[in-house]
């Protein structure tokens, strides 16, 4: 059987991308996990062309698979994604050495050049190349924000919510391959429905979900702030399966930067709202990302932010450089006058304040008794999160193995189960515990 390796770059959407081809050809290939060395016959590349060193990033990355490919440890390459969606006519010229470029949603032409066919369960088969207890849930494509700074729209699209039966189909397949938690993403979560619906559908669609049977924790993602539908905190608050946790990327405060960014967002909304989610749902965890540098930031704008991190607190809060895109609004109409040393300094400030709230959050855990599910075993230590961490973005809850308290049982058979631990320890990023219950 030939050998197929993917790499996917960028976010989880991506990678859920990567999933539904994969399902389409797995009974055609070997399919080699990402990282590991060996030759293969195709190396898939899921490319990334959201941001300045997202694009380095994944031309990088093409370039190291034709070098293999030059050494004779590749075969094939054959690239998609979103930057050969938004290069698609330039790549070629550059890098002639690609197999097969495609688009971000050719779906069907890929599977066609790795010498599949295309079925009709593309849309909910998968193949997961996460841990087999968890799994991403796409529910939506593309997006009809014009943020200024963001080049998806004309990189994926209008939005297009796939249909609440498909999904809970797909949900349904997933917990039979054994997954327990759902990670709910799209461009735009809170968003979903209104094409199909006519109406905002997450708190529905949320509770369809949690009716399928192995389905234990979902956890929603990337929810746009603006008309925010308020039953989704009615399903957080009430149902037992649904994560006391959102992931709501606000990128500013300042009226001036938000009108700015096109976010149809005040300050003063933003603040009611997060007031409104911390009291509707008590003991929510909230992540949220900014962006620092964008034009128009002055000083009294930034420290603005800062003020509102040091108010809103946010248990998990990221950030990053302003990075001026083409074809966007942000670079047809605004000057990027702040310098890189600037934003540098601003991205430093924020992130070192943000380090203090999260010790202090994750200090406050301390003594505490938490259900989590136990993602590995490595070096005789348990990796858990609780519903208040999400994998590979936030820190871990770390349990050293002992043998009198677990007796006979096989520490890797818990991969994937839940047990009872108590926190002992924290620092700004991970937690230290001790079973309590398996």
């Amino acid at each position: 059987m030939m050998k197929l390796q993917t790499l996917t770059l960028g976010c989880s959407k991506n990678k859920v991308d990567t999933e539904h081809i994969l399902s389409q050809v797995e009974s055609l290939y070997e399919i080699i996990p990402e990282g590991e060395d060996v030759s293969v016959d195709v190396l898939l590349i899921n490319t990334c062309g959201f941001i300045g060193d997202a694009k380095e990033e994944s031309v990088q990355a093409v370039l190291e698979g034709v070098e293999r490919k030059n050494r004779g440890e590749v075969g094939k390459v054959i690239v998609f994604g979103c930057l050969s969606q938004r290069y698609g006519s330039e790549l070629p010229e550059l890098i002639p050495e690609v197999d097969g470029w495609f688009g971000a949603r050719e779906f069907g032409p890929v599977v066609k050049a790795l010498g599949g066919e295309p079925s009709d369960d593309i849309v909910t088969g998968r193949y997961l190349t996460t841990p087999s207890h968890y799994a991403y849930l796409k529910i939506s494509e593309g997006c009809d924000r014009r943020c200024s700074y963001c080049a998806i729209p004309f990189i994926r699209g209008a939005h297009k919510s796939v249909p609440m039966e498909k999904l809970v189909e797909e949900a349904t397949q997933l917990a039979d391959k054994g997954v327990k938690e759902l990670i709910i993403i799209a461009q735009d979560t809170t968003y979903y429905g209104l094409d199909l619906y006519r109406r905002r559908a997450l708190a529905e669609l949320l509770q369809k979900l949690s009716e399928v049977e192995g389905i234990e924790w979902i956890r929603i993602h990337y929810s746009y702030p603006a008309a925010f539908p308020e039953d989704v905190l009615d399903q957080m608050a009430n149902n037992p399966k649904v994560c006391r946790y959102m992931d709501i990327p606000l990128q500013h405060i300042s009226d001036k930067v938000l009108d700015n960014m096109h976010r149809h967002v005040t300050g003063a909304w933003t603040r009611e709202l997060i007031s409104k989610m911390r009291e509707r749902v008590p003991g929510v965890v909230l992540r949220t990302t900014m962006i620092v540098g964008h034009p128009g930031e002055g000083k009294r704008d930034f420290n603005e932010l800062l003020e509102f991190a040091k108010e809103a607190r946010f248990e998990r809060l990221g950030a990053f450089k302003y990075s001026e895109e083409e074809g966007t609004y942000g670079a047809e109409n605004f000057k990027d006058s702040i310098s890189a040393k600037v934003k540098q300094e601003r991205l430093d400030q924020l992130m070192t304040l943000q380090s203090s709230i999260s010790l202090d959050f994750n200090q406050s855990r301390v003594g505490t008794q938490v259900k989590v599910v136990v993602d590995d075993f490595v070096d005789g230590v348990f990796v858990c999160r609780s519903e208040f961490e999400t994998p590979e973005v936030d820190g871990e809850i770390l349990v050293k193995y002992d043998a009198q308290v677990m007796g006979p049982v096989d520490p890797y058979s818990l991969i994937g189960e839940f047990v009872t631990v108590q926190i002992t320890g924290a620092d700004e990023y991970d937690l230290i515990a001790e079973l309590v219950e398996i």
